[in-house]
């Protein structure tokens, strides 16, 4: 069965979130953060079947543009530069429908490697 195209997108400036309804009925609330730490690009994913790129100190991130890539994708863009990558309707559902598992999935992740959300945090590592 195909992933069904969302019917309402909206994004939600002061909490940076990015709502989206499906046919289906599912909805999603998407946080910038999450959207770009998970980000669809070769620079976050990597090139072929390698670990992800973690990414670290996007807990302040914003979206600046959202645009329609065709009648399948999302092209979104964030106030730290990064704009590339799309987000398929199908990339979209499955990281909504998996939020929580990816979001912990991150997190562990962000402590095992010692980084952080927040730039603000300075990591100091013993050598």
């Amino acid at each position: 069965m195909a992933t069904p195209a969302p019917t309402k997108i909206h994004y939600h400036k002061q909490s940076r979130e990015l709502a989206l309804t499906f046919a289906d009925g599912q909805s999603f609330r998407l946080s910038a953060e999450y959207l770009r730490v998970h980000s669809p690009s070769a620079e976050v994913r990597g090139h072929g079947m390698q670990m992800p790129i973690l990414q670290y100190g996007k807990k302040h991130v914003a979206i600046q543009n959202v645009e329609g890539a065709g009648n399948y994708a999302l092209k979104i863009s964030f106030d730290d530069g990064h704009d590339t990558g799309l987000y398929s309707w199908e990339y979209l559902y499955n990281i909504g429908k998996n939020h929580q598992e990816l979001w912990k999935m991150y997190l562990d992740r962000l402590e095992k490697d010692g980084q952080t959300r927040d730039t603000s945090v300075i990591q100091i590592h013993q050598l």
